[in-house]
């Protein structure tokens, strides 16, 4: 019921009827048309229009990608011109499901929708391991633009040493550092002390950038570039996001978001954008995990600031509910644009050069005729980064108008896709847009004339120092209770008795028991010593019912028919019979039904 929740926290993006019914107090931690960002297909190819529009080399982050089955004839042209290995992707998954590496075009499906990247094969070894970042990134507004990296994140390792030969292509512990393809690996080392940040094959980003500094790398110029690398990523996304804020979400701070960066290192130290998470995992395996994601979620809802509202004068506060966005624009004829004399005499240079800032005179001027709107949101803007904690803001930031005005319009502030400036975004009729990113670099960065002039000299930002530092707060235990008030045998003796006395277990149920025993048969095979032959009948029995339980799924699944894979073939099979088993939930207790809340028992007591 919308008018029952603060914040609504969901997997999936909330349908347009949902936003357009928001009040001014409600949260909900998915932007309209975040998929421009996070599937993989959108990502490409709004970054490809930038390359087009502002030259590749400014967008060169990304590895060259092609889409199946459209660009299938550019990619055997690119093949043969640059012959290597090519990795698999589904264009909307993620923790390395469906993910796999093909050394011929003549591998690639063609009868589903996949993106095919270009393999980086000279990756940033660790101790001979392939390693890769997840990064935590906190958007609060797309107009103006607040970008945050958290400080710190998550390293991810192979746990196979890699192998330059590319002989072990087939291999995904070797070429893949999801932690749910690594994590079943018999050779993978879990850290159970939070304090070591950097045993096993999950370090934190700071451990990771105290080893590189001991080897003598500037780390301050790597996470530079990684800065660098989200924040044009968000603003080759951005358009059609603003545009669907626009048309659906009725008050600026309803929406905001956090995505989980992808980002893997070469041996040149340059940073590669794999991919961008919708929904980042925030399970914790590892007492690290916890450490990490408990007091990043504290710093995330601390950003967002959620408004506190008794629940008793809510009908009253909706009869006084204020003006949403939607209805101001409706309302306005026309609106002046911002420094529209700072940008006289330069529509030659439209979208070539940031617009020139002003003076502090003019500045002062400036900030004495903003309009109460404009004056609300640079107190917010303000307050939030009062509220940022472990966040780093990375945009706005002293140097971004510098390094990212040059891709922005002029006149409204939102990026541009083509050479030709001057696209005012889904504005209503006879409205002008409000440059708002440029208002707020120019109050809160008044200095930034002459701070531009000398930021090539200049030494680097001290926030880069805040990503070495170690994590002093979250939590160091599971926050799951783990505790069950009975034995698992009572549990069981009761369901069994249950079902005697003319209950079933439901669909829903049945699913979800089998799903955990395949879970317990993973786990066991993942276990045994390799060398065990017994291991070998286990995988050509699991191979078997893979290929013939997977012709019932709806989700198409394809089985490789490679043993070393086979905890991975399975692992995925059970994300997506899972994913079906929820289609079965019942919203209630239903006769002649095992009850639920026993059946939950049983079930966390049978893991």
């Amino acid at each position: 019921n919308i008018p029952d929740f603060n914040l609504l926290w969901t997997g999936v993006h909330p349908k347009p009827h949902l936003l357009k019914a928001m009040a001014p107090y409600q949260r909900v931690n998915h932007f309209p048309r975040s998929y421009e960002l996070t599937r993989k297909d959108r990502l490409y190819k709004n970054i490809e229009k930038m390359q087009h529009a502002k030259g590749a080399k400014h967008f060169d982050f990304i590895p060259q990608t092609f889409v199946m089955p459209v660009d299938f004839r550019e990619l055997c042209s690119s093949h043969y011109r640059h012959r290597g290995p090519w990795i698999v992707k589904p264009v909307a998954s993620s923790r390395g499901r469906g993910i796999y590496i093909v050394s011929s075009p003549d591998q690639v499906p063609l009868e589903e929708t996949v993106v095919v990247a270009k393999y980086i094969d000279n990756p940033l070894l660790v101790d001979g391991h392939k390693c890769d970042l997840r990064l935590y990134v906190a958007v609060t507004s797309y107009d103006p633009l607040l970008v945050y990296l958290y400080e710190e994140g998550l390293v991810r390792f192979a746990t196979v040493k890699y192998d330059l030969s590319g002989k072990h292509l087939w291999n995904p512990c070797m070429h893949l550092c999801n932690y749910s393809i690594n994590k079943y690996h018999s050779d993978y080392i879990k850290s159970e002390d939070p304090d070591a940040e950097d045993v096993g094959h999950k370090w934190t980003l700071s451990a990771l950038l105290r080893h590189l500094r001991a080897q003598g790398t500037d780390t301050s110029v790597l996470m530079q570039r990684i800065e660098e690398v989200v924040v044009k990523a968000i603003l080759a996304s951005a358009p059609p996001i603003i545009s669907a804020c626009r048309m659906f979400v009725p008050y600026p701070r309803n929406c905001f978001e956090l995505y989980g960066f992808d980002i893997l290192i070469d041996s040149t130290l340059k940073p590669w954008l794999l991919e961008v998470n919708l929904s980042p995992s925030l399970g914790c395996d590892s007492p690290l995990d916890v450490r990490v994601k408990s007091a990043m979620l504290v710093d995330l809802l601390t950003l967002v600031g959620l408004p506190t509202v008794d629940p008793m004068l809510r009908r009253a506060n909706e009869c006084h509910r204020p003006q949403s966005q939607l209805d101001i624009l409706k309302k306005l004829s026309c609106r002046r644009v911002h420094s529209a004399d700072a940008l006289a005499g330069s529509s030659s240079n439209i979208g070539r050069k940031p617009p020139p800032i002003v003076t502090s005179s003019r500045l002062i001027a400036s900030s004495l005729s903003l309009s109460p709107e404009e004056n609300r949101i640079i107190k917010s803007v303000r307050a939030e980064f009062e509220r940022r904690g472990g966040f780093v803001r990375i945009f706005p930031s002293a140097e971004s108008w510098k390094r990212y005005g040059c891709f922005l319009d002029p006149v409204t502030g939102i990026t541009c896709t083509s050479a030709v400036s001057g696209s005012h975004l889904c504005a209503p009729p006879m409205v002008v847009p409000r440059n708002y990113n440029l208002l707020i670099h120019q109050q809160l960065f008044p200095e930034l004339q002459s701070a531009c002039k000398a930021m090539d000299g200049a030494p680097l930002p001290d926030r880069l120092t805040r990503y070495e530092r170690a994590l002093l707060q979250g939590h160091k235990a599971s926050l799951d209770e783990g505790h069950l008030d009975r034995s698992g045998g009572e549990l069981k003796n009761e369901v069994i008795q249950n079902m005697e006395d003319g209950s079933r277990l439901s669909q829903y149920q049945a699913r979800r028991t089998f799903s955990q025993y395949l879970i317990c048969i993973l786990r066991q095979i993942s276990g045994q010593n390799k060398a065990d032959p017994v291991i070998e009948d286990h995988g050509e029995l699991i191979l078997r019912f893979l290929q013939k339980a997977s012709s019932n799924l709806r989700t198409p699944y394809f089985v490789q028919d490679r043993m070393a894979v086979v905890a991975k073939q399975l692992n995925d099979f059970i994300y997506l019979y899972n994913r079906e088993t929820d289609l079965y939930s019942e919203g209630g207790e239903t006769p002649n039904i095992v009850p639920g809340k026993l059946y939950q028992q049983f079930l966390a007591a049978a893991k």
